[in-house]
């Protein structure tokens, strides 16, 4: 693994000294953000992590890619049990902002 990323207690490959995952710096890349603008949006991660983690990120492009393909299918199922075991809640809120 690279200097500017590491797995946190979790498997989360993160940017070394941060709580930011490399899963955000990759997304905001593949959107078109430069390394200043991620740097900008993520002040607590240094451009030279930035460009660190994007070069980490091409060089194990498909295992990075599979992760976060990954990562996404989990946040959709755990979404999804939230909002069936929340559902009345969702509904009375609803129904509150409408009366608002």
């Amino acid at each position: 693994m690279q200097e500017h990323v590491r797995k946190n207690k979790q498997g989360t490959l993160v940017i070394a000294g941060t709580r930011v995952t490399l899963g955000s710096i990759v997304r905001s890349f593949l959107n078109g953000e430069s390394p200043e603008a991620i740097h900008e949006a993520y002040p607590s991660v240094p451009l030279q992590s930035v460009y660190g983690a994007i070069a980490f990120y091409l060089a194990n492009r498909a295992e990075v890619d599979r992760t976060l393909a990954s990562q996404d299918r989990a946040i959709g199922r755990m979404r999804q049990t939230a909002r069936r075991r929340n559902f009345d809640l969702r509904s009375r809120l609803l129904a509150a902002k409408v009366e608002t």
